[in-house]
C-alpha cells in the first residue's frame, strides 16, 4: 500500500454521470475540492459532468464552486473553471457522441492521455443503460496504455437475480478489472484500521478465534427515520440498504483469515472466503428462530414526538417494509465454528453508532471474587466505526477500597488522538478509483455471495402473512430482537 505522499492521481478525466444530483453536490464535489487542496490531483486532470439538467460549461463550473463551502483553493478554482458539461438523456446516443468530443478536447487541452474514470452518481436503475451506452459508443475500451474505469454506487441489484442482470450489462462494456463497486463504509478510517488492528499487532492474533471468543456483535444504528427517502426505502428496507452491503463487508474484514499479502486481490480473496463460510438461513424454522425484522412506530417524548414509518412521506400506510433487522449468523470454518455472530441495524434507534464488539469467554472461576458472579460483563474488544472512531478494550479491575470487588474498566483509543486530519470516505474512494487501487471496492463474487446470504430471509419475509413486529421510535427494536440473543444467555451490548 502506498503512503499518503505517494497517493496522487495520474492524468485523467473524471466523468460524473448525474452531475446535477444530490450525491454529487453533497459528497463528490466537496471530496474533489479537498483532494485538490491536498495536492492529490495533478494539473492534467479534467472534470466533466453529464446530466439531464440543462447547463452550460460556465454554469456547471459555477455550480461546482457554489457547492463547496470552503474557499481559497486555487487548484479547485482552476479545475472548476475548466470543467465541461454534457446535457442529455442517459440512453440517447447523441449524449455519448457529444461526450466523446468533449473527452477528446480534454486530452488535447489538459493532457489527460485518454485516461477516463466514469462515476455513476445516478439512480441504480440507470447503471445498466449508461454502461451499455458507453460500450456502444466505444467509450469503455482503453486505447494503448491508457485506462478506463467505471465506479458504481450501491445498491448492486435488488436481489441475486437482478445483481446478475446488472453484472451482465456492466460486463458487456467493461471487464471486471475496470469495475469499481463502492461501499463507502469500507473507506472509513476505523474500518481500515481493522486490518492494522488484526495484522500489525501480534497480541491479538492468538485470541482471534473460537477458543477465546464467545460471540461477535455488529451494530449499525441510526437515530433518524427515512425522512424524504420513503419512496426509495419502500423498495429497499434495512436488509437491502444496510445488511447486504455495509454489515457483511465489515463482518468479512473483521473475521477473515490473514491474507498472504496486502495486495488488493489477496485481501478480497479472503473476504470472499469468509462470506462463503457464512451458512445461509434457508429453512422456515431457521429463519423464524434466527432472523428478526421490525418497523418503527410513533415514539419519543412529548417535546420531540417522532412520526412512525407509515406516516413518513412516500410510504405506504399499510407498509410491511422492515426498518430494523437482527440476525444470528454462523461462520462454518475452523477459526469461528460455534461462535455466534449477532448483527442488528435499524432506523429511529436511541443512538447513532456503528461498532463491532468481540466478547470473550468468561473466566471459569469467576465465583472466587465475592459479589462478581452475576452481572459482571464479559471482557470485550469494541471497535467504534462512527461517530467517535476508535476502539476500547474492556476488562475486569479491582475497585479501590478494603473490599475485594471487581468491576469493568476499559482502555480507550480515539482517532482524535492523532494530529493528522481524518480523511473523508469519499475522498479515499475517489482517489483510489483515480489511482486504480481496488482494495476497498467490491468484486462481483462478493456481491453474489452477499445476496445468497440475505435472499432466503427476504423471500421468507415476503411470503409471511403475519404482521411485521413493531417498535417505538427511540427504542432498540422489537422485543423479538432482545429474545434472539437472550435465549442463549447473552445480551446486546449497550451502545451509546
Amino acid at each position: 500500500m502506498a503512503s499518503d505522499s505517494e497517493r496522487k492521481s495520474p492524468p485523467c478525466v473524471l466523468v460524473i454521470f448525474g452531475a446535477s444530483g444530490d450525491l454529487t453536490a453533497r459528497k463528490l464535489l466537496p471530496a474533489l475540492e479537498r483532494l485538490a487542496a491536498y495536492g492529490a490531483l495533478p494539473d492534467e486532470v479534467a472534470l466533466v459532468g453529464v446530466a439531464r439538467t440543462p447547463m452550460s460549461d460556465e454554469e456547471f463550473g459555477s455550480y461546482c464552486r457554489e457547492k463547496v463551502s470552503r474557499g481559497g483553493n486555487q487548484r479547485w478554482d482552476e479545475l472548476a473553471k475548466t470543467a465541461r458539461y454534457v446535457h442529455g438523456d442517459y440512453d440517447d446516443p447523441a449524449t455519448y457522441e457529444r461526450l466523446a468530443e468533449v473527452l477528446g478536447e480534454c486530452d488535447r487541452t489538459a493532457g489527460t492521455g485518454g485516461n477516463r474514470v466514469y462515476y455513476f452518481s445516478t439512480p441504480p436503475r440507470l447503471f445498466g443503460p449508461i454502461a451499455l451506452s458507453l460500450g456502444k459508443a466505444g467509450l469503455s475500451v482503453p486505447e494503448g496504455d491508457s485506462f478506463v474505469r467505471a465506479v458504481i454506487e450501491k445498491p448492486f441489484g435488488y436481489d441475486e437475480s437482478s445483481a446478475r442482470d446488472l453484472y451482465a450489462d456492466l460486463s458487456s462494456a467493461f471487464t471486471e478489472e475496470q469495475i469499481f463497486r463502492i461501499d463507502h463504509y469500507l473507506a472509513k478510517e476505523t474500518v481500515q484500521n481493522l486490518l492494522a488492528l488484526r495484522f500489525a499487532n501480534s497480541i491479538f492474533e492468538p485470541i482471534w478465534n473460537r477458543t477465546w471468543v464467545d460471540n461477535v456483535q455488529i451494530t449499525v444504528a441510526e437515530t433518524l427515520g427515512v425522512g424524504q427517502r420513503g419512496g426509495f426505502y419502500e423498495t429497499a428496507g434495512a436488509m437491502r440498504d444496510i445488511v447486504q452491503n455495509h454489515v457483511l463487508q465489515i463482518l468479512s474484514l473483521f473475521l477473515m483469515e490473514p491474507p498472504t499479502s496486502f495486495h488488493p486481490e489477496a485481501i478480497r480473496d479472503e473476504k470472499v472466503k469468509l462470506l462463503r463460510a457464512i451458512r445461509p438461513l434457508e429453512t422456515e424454522s431457521e429463519i423464524a428462530a434466527r432472523a428478526v425484522r421490525g418497523q418503527y412506530t410513533r415514539g419519543g417524548t412529548r417535546e420531540e414526538l417522532m412520526p412512525g414509518y407509515r406516516e413518513e412521506p412516500g410510504v405506504d400506510p399499510l407498509s410491511s417494509t422492515e426498518t430494523f433487522v437482527a440476525l444470528r449468523l454462523e461462520v462454518a470454518n475452523w477459526r469461528w465454528n460455534g461462535v455466534p455472530v449477532y448483527v442488528r441495524t435499524g432506523k429511529r434507534l436511541p443512538a447513532r453508532v456503528t461498532e463491532v464488539s468481540m466478547e470473550f469467554h468468561r473466566p471459569p472461576q469467576l465465583p472466587l471474587f465475592p459479589g462478581t458472579s452475576g452481572g459482571l460483563e464479559p471482557d470485550a474488544l469494541i471497535v467504534r466505526v462512527q461517530p467517535d472512531e476508535g476502539l476500547s478494550l474492556r476488562f475486569g479491575a479491582k475497585v479501590p477500597g478494603h473490599a475485594f470487588r471487581v468491576q469493568k474498566a476499559s482502555m480507550d483509543f480515539s482517532y482524535r488522538s492523532f494530529e493528522e486530519e481524518s480523511i473523508d470516505a469519499y475522498e479515499r474512494v475517489i482517489l483510489d478509483a483515480l489511482i486504480g487501487d481496488p482494495t476497498l471496492f467490491i468484486r462481483a463474487d462478493e456481491v453474489g455471495r452477499s445476496w445468497k446470504i440475505v435472499d432466503p430471509v427476504l423471500q421468507a419475509w415476503a411470503n409471511d402473512s403475519h404482521p411485521i413486529p413493531l417498535y417505538q421510535a427511540a427504542t432498540w427494536g422489537p422485543p423479538e430482537a432482545a429474545a434472539l440473543i437472550e435465549r442463549e444467555g447473552r445480551r446486546w451490548r449497550v451502545s451509546s
